[in-house]
């Protein structure tokens, strides 16, 4: 992919198809503190700044972890389909949802899908991803796109149309963790493909700062 112009960056969070089990993880992430959505799904702006390709992020503190996406790019009149990471700050998230997106770097895979090869199997994709640490590398999130909401569902709840305004950039919703959120010194992620065969990958070192002077 090319470098375009991006004006807007859409997070959608609290998007899976299963209302019961999207208000389940609601009440139990409220029990730890984190602010109720007022509406599912929700759509948090970030700053478009915060959408990046390199492969080293850096957060403040060591309580920051990775969330694999699907990522839907409008440019030309064209959709396109990316892998990103909705990093997100987790001790500022028991304070205000928002403020914790915008807290941290958008990573985005160089490599995209057009959404036309892939709109009518969406629901087969596979988004995985990996946490490496100390003690290795261990599958952090894996689950098929058919969980959520799909990319013409989402795109029609947040502007009201059928596709993105052009130079928008949306991200579609992430999986359940396997075993808990954990920090690590580096975030794998990857949207297979099962149908054509093929997989997009991207991954990036994250480098925390001091939180205090």
């Amino acid at each position: 992919m090319r470098p375009v112009p991006v004006c807007e960056v859409i997070v959608a969070g609290w998007t899976g198809r299963d209302q019961a089990q999207v208000d389940a993880h609601i009440e139990e992430l409220a029990a730890l503190g984190v602010p109720r959505p007022t509406t599912v799904p929700t759509f948090y702006r970030v700053s478009a700044d915060l959408l990046t390709i390199a492969e080293e992020i850096q957060v403040v503190g060591a309580e920051s972890t990775g969330e694999v996406e699907a990522v839907l790019v409008s440019h030309d009149g064209r959709l396109w389909v990316g892998v990103g990471s909705d990093h997100t700050d987790r001790a500022l998230e028991a304070v205000s949802v928002a403020a914790a997106k915008q807290a941290c770097p958008k990573p985005l895979g160089r490599q995209v899908w057009a959404y036309d090869d892939i709109k009518d199997h969406w629901d087969r994709l596979i988004l995985r991803s990996y946490v490496v640490s100390g003690s290795g590398r261990e599958l952090y999130q894996q689950g098929v796109l058919a969980a959520n909401r799909t990319a013409d569902d989402l795109q029609r709840r947040y502007s009201g149309a059928a596709r993105l305004p052009d130079k928008a950039v949306m991200f579609c919703g992430t999986m359940p963790v396997h075993g808990g959120f954990r920090c690590g010194e580096r975030f794998e992620i990857e949207l297979e493909d099962p149908v054509l065969g093929r997989s997009l990958q991207h991954g990036y070192r994250v480098m925390p700062l001091p939180s205090a002077a």
